[in-house]
């Protein structure tokens, strides 16, 4: 390992019930006068957009709202929100809803005033500064799962509708100026979106913590996320009103994100091309591929996965940890086989490459290589 990194941390954050009531005051406070309120098209229908609209209105705002955003948004969604942006002349994005409609929001912001299409900000190298800095717009970011955490993150997954690959989309302003999470707004949330969700944490925890690169604030931050998880998603998944325990999955997809910071790895590798090509839930994909993903990196990760067992009160070590994220997966239903989520094994020669050409492979601490792949889609068929 070494011993040399360079760190980010999240954005100013409102947390707490009915901090969304503070909506109007966050937009004017970092410029934004006419917002677009970016959300998909089940948030759209409900009660919270509708009071996060009427906030706004009695504040003189008269926000517009776009809501055509697939499960993963796509350069097509992009482009329809760039012009219902400048269209409006909007002078600032609120990115409303789960993973999908805070990523395509950050980036409404963004590409908005930019020049070049928006693969040429792919998270490579340093394509991020061919950016128009002064033409990136301010962003405020508002969760209602408790997942992704990409109201702190700075990049946004964009997936590619004619190559159906996933792609990563950098740059530091994507960050939100203000990020607003009110546990309230998640307690609707289906069985399902609350499981899928608080296992992308989950995961985003322990491919952070299973990385090699240094980054310690990260480590201990995905120590803990993976507790607050643990602790809290069979309580927020059994009683959809418990705020304790809505609140504790909102800071733990908070510190996923942030803990990622340090890497990802094999887990979202396969994930992303999956999603891109099978249209999948993205959490639950992570899900699934979780328990396999584990047995590849135990060589490397099993001493200090033993530590974390103790602390997280699980018995057995490492081996008691990959035992335990088998019964967590399977205690919320989730599937053990890819084909089950509609995955078909004839594509596995297609996906090898989408997969080793993600960058999270950088940061799992076994190589990925075309045979060690191959055996994990395998494994998951």
């Amino acid at each position: 390992m070494t011993l040399i990194g360079n760190w980010t941390y999240p954005t100013a954050i409102k947390f707490g019930p009915g901090r969304i009531n503070e909506l109007p005051e966050a937009c004017k406070s970092v410029g934004i006068n006419k917002p677009l309120l970016v959300t998909d098209k089940v948030l759209v229908e409900l009660d919270i957009t509708t009071n996060a609209l009427n906030l706004l209105e009695e504040k003189g705002l008269h926000p517009k709202i776009f809501s055509n955003v697939d499960p993963n948004p796509n350069e097509i969604n992009l482009e329809e929100g760039i012009d219902v942006y400048k269209t409006g002349q909007h002078d600032g994005v609120i990115a409303f809803g789960g993973g999908s409609s805070l990523d395509l929001g950050k980036m409404v912001a963004f590409m908005s005033g930019q020049s070049r299409p928006v693969w040429d900000f792919e998270d490579i190298d340093d394509w991020w500064t061919r950016a128009d800095v002064d033409a990136i717009d301010p962003i405020v970011a508002i969760p209602t799962t408790a997942g992704t955490g990409s109201e702190v993150g700075r990049a946004s997954v964009i997936t590619n509708s004619t190559t159906h690959e996933k792609k990563i989309i950098f740059h530091p302003k994507v960050l939100p100026t203000i990020v607003i999470c009110d546990p309230e707004l998640t307690i609707g949330m289906p069985k399902t979106i609350t499981a899928g969700t608080g296992l992308d944490a989950f995961a985003h925890c322990v491919e952070a913590f299973s990385s090699p690169h240094y980054h310690p604030m990260s480590q201990g931050i995905a120590l803990e996320g993976m507790r607050l998880v643990k602790d809290y998603l069979p309580r927020a998944y059994a009683e959809g009103t418990d705020i304790k325990a809505r609140s504790n999955m909102m800071s733990a997809a908070m510190m996923g994100a942030t803990a990622f910071l340090k890497g990802l790895g094999a887990i979202h590798a396969l994930s992303h091309p999956i999603g891109a090509m099978f249209n999948t839930h993205h959490g639950t994909t992570n899900a699934v591929c979780m328990p396999v993903v584990l047995k590849l990196n135990a060589t490397e990760i099993a001493n200090r996965f033993d530590k974390a067992a103790a602390y997280l009160g699980i018995e057995g070590g490492f081996d008691g940890f990959q035992q335990f994220v088998q019964s967590f997966n399977d205690h919320f239903g989730i599937p053990r086989k890819l084909s089950e989520l509609g995955v078909k094994e004839e594509k596995i020669n297609e996906l090898i490459p989408m997969a080793l050409a993600d960058p999270s492979c950088a940061g799992n601490p076994v190589k990925l290589t075309a045979k060690n792949v191959e055996a994990l889609f395998s494994k998951l068929m």
